[in-house]
């Protein structure tokens, strides 16, 4: 991204030298937080859709995994409706990657077990497992 923008510069070295950690925690300072605060971590969780053959993944429905977040509490249908930070789902293999029959390709996230299964129903047929990769897709799709 930041060769993209012009920009000359290193990240790897701000990795490793802690200068990218360092200006995250003073972020975090700045907006309030504390950086040192324990991240939350959902009650429940359960591996889900499983890879209907051996083979490639060759796609996977972000709209659907962002709707599966959405009902596992990580966002809200109404403005009132609380969220809960440790809700969400975990990639357990992405686009691109080998995957074999019967390995579970997401792992959802909740405090409330009654979420699990509009969740999944979210995900149902969000993958597509073919026997060759997925073609490379290009970095840049149009130029406004």
């Amino acid at each position: 991204m930041l060769r993209l923008a012009g920009i000359d510069a290193d990240p790897a070295a701000a990795l490793a030298d802690g200068r990218a950690l360092a200006t995250w925690r003073a972020m975090v300072r700045a907006q309030g937080g504390d950086p040192d605060a324990p991240l939350p971590v959902a009650r429940h969780r359960r591996a889900v859709l499983p890879a209907p053959q051996d083979g490639w993944l060759q796609r996977l429905d972000a709209r659907a995994v962002g709707v599966a977040a959405w009902r596992l509490g990580a966002g809200r249908a109404v403005k009132e409706d609380p969220v809960s930070p440790a809700a969400g789902v975990r990639c357990l293999a992405k686009p691109g990657e080998r995957v074999e029959r019967g390995q579970p390709l997401l792992e959802l996230l909740t405090d409330s077990e009654s979420r699990f299964d509009h969740a999944a129903a979210a995900v149902a047929g969000a993958v597509t497992v073919g026997e060759r990769p997925p073609e490379a897709m290009p970095l840049i799709i149009d130029h406004l």
